[in-house]
């Protein structure tokens, strides 16, 4: 490479690198530091040692159902999402009439943030003007979907699933086109049937995207917070992770250093599932 070419591309590179340090590594590193702190943003930074941790696992009241509907989140966008998401992937694989309309209405949510997926939520949800009351006719008696706690969480659930739906389709779908056509006639000579082509030779085949949807649900999983925010600031059955780390990093408690510990709580279960689950992959590529 010529000197200009050299200059050229550490400079390119510089500048990735720093955002990236700027971005995401310092505040990752900051909020690990000041998690060991008692700090409101405005008084001196005051080391307290652990303290936060075990406040958050003793103490703290909304830490473990917060965890409990985080997990419950993964769970449902895993189990039920991620599977209707491939389901409809392989059904318009098939090419059947509207394919092309059909693709571009269930990947329309996904260009909608989840705050509007939320806002949208209310106006179908609502107890007093939701529209799914006045399709079931219970508008002398509605059931209040966003208000009772044992339902708001799945109702929010189902909404967050809408969009998830639509992208997990997309990458299943990229995936779909790449599969070796000869491999499934194969199959079918071999007297495979449909289902058993898919399970045996095309989902295999799948792997690489498999690895993304995962790493993408966990994230999604975890890191939901605006489409409860919206809806009634993540409380009275809404709770989850995120929205503890905000209430007290942005809140008026003004604890950053117990935000902060929360924080890194949330990392590290995120860390965990994708890091427990890249190791499982990489060690079956290897044998």
């Amino acid at each position: 490479m010529t000197s200009r070419d050299v200059i050229t591309l550490s400079v390119l590179l510089g500048v990735a690198v720093f955002l990236d340090v700027a971005l995401i590594w310092g505040p990752t590193l900051a909020s690990v530091l000041l998690s060991f702190t008692s700090w409101d943003g405005l008084s001196p930074i005051k080391p307290i040692g652990t303290r936060n941790y075990h406040a958050i696992f003793e103490t703290y009241p909304l830490f473990w159902p917060a965890a409990r509907h985080n997990l419950l989140w993964l769970a449902f966008l895993g189990l039920v999402a991620t599977p209707l998401g491939l389901l409809l992937a392989v059904l318009l694989d098939k090419q059947i009439r509207f394919t092309r309309f059909y693709q571009s209405a269930l990947f329309l949510p996904v260009v909608l943030s989840l705050a509007i997926v939320g806002f949208i939520s209310q106006l179908v949800f609502s107890r007093d003007y939701g529209a799914l009351n006045s399709v079931l006719g219970r508008g002398a008696h509605p059931v209040d979907w966003l208000g009772d706690p044992h339902l708001n969480i799945w109702v929010m659930m189902v909404a967050a699933s809408w969009r998830h739906v639509g992208y997990v389709m997309i990458l299943y779908l990229a995936g779909l086109k790449a599969v070796d056509q000869s491999l499934k006639e194969s199959a079918a000579i071999d007297g495979a049937n449909e289902v058993q082509t898919f399970f045996r030779v095309t989902f295999p085949t799948l792997r690489p995207v498999n690895i993304i949807v995962l790493v993408i649900t966990v994230i999604e999983a975890l890191r939901a917070f605006d489409i409860v925010y919206v809806v009634n600031s993540g409380r009275n059955g809404l709770e989850l992770l995120s929205v503890l780390v905000f209430d007290n990093i942005v809140g008026e408690a003004s604890r950053i250093g117990f935000g902060s510990a929360l924080a890194v709580i949330l990392f590290v279960i995120c860390l965990g599932f994708i890091v427990v689950y890249l190791s499982r992959i990489l060690r079956q590529e290897d044998q």
